[in-house]
């Protein structure tokens, strides 16, 4: 269920924002916000807490920063060979965190390539 629906956003995302007026108050923008929500909670909290997302991204509101908010008991990747990180998980007290996206940086390699 999960799956499907990050293909929709994506979707959404790749061919029907760009002909929209892509006016998202928030930062990240309430798709990539359900994505990470998808990422880090289970499906029915993940679409709860998009679908408040959404309905806030009006004028009412003062938009701004709106980093998603989870709970978590422990950490499940706790390895200790080489990790790539995708979230950093900020520690908000009793045991809630807010989850920043890490910035993908290219290698020496990639940069060259591309040029």
């Amino acid at each position: 269920m999960k799956t499907i629906f990050k293909y929709l956003i994506r979707f959404y995302q790749r061919y029907l924002s760009v002909i929209s007026f892509g006016s998202c108050r928030y930062y990240p923008t309430c798709s990539q916000y359900a994505l990470w929500q998808l990422d880090n909670n289970s499906f029915f909290k993940a679409i709860y807490f998009t679908i408040t997302r959404v309905l806030k991204c009006n004028q009412l509101f003062p938009g701004g920063f709106d980093y998603p908010h989870i709970k978590l008991t422990n950490f499940q990747n706790t390895n200790f060979k080489k990790i790539k990180i995708i979230y950093w998980y900020i520690p908000e007290g009793n045991g809630k965190y807010i989850v920043v996206k890490n910035r993908e940086w290219k290698n020496k390699n990639e940069q060259y390539e591309s040029k």
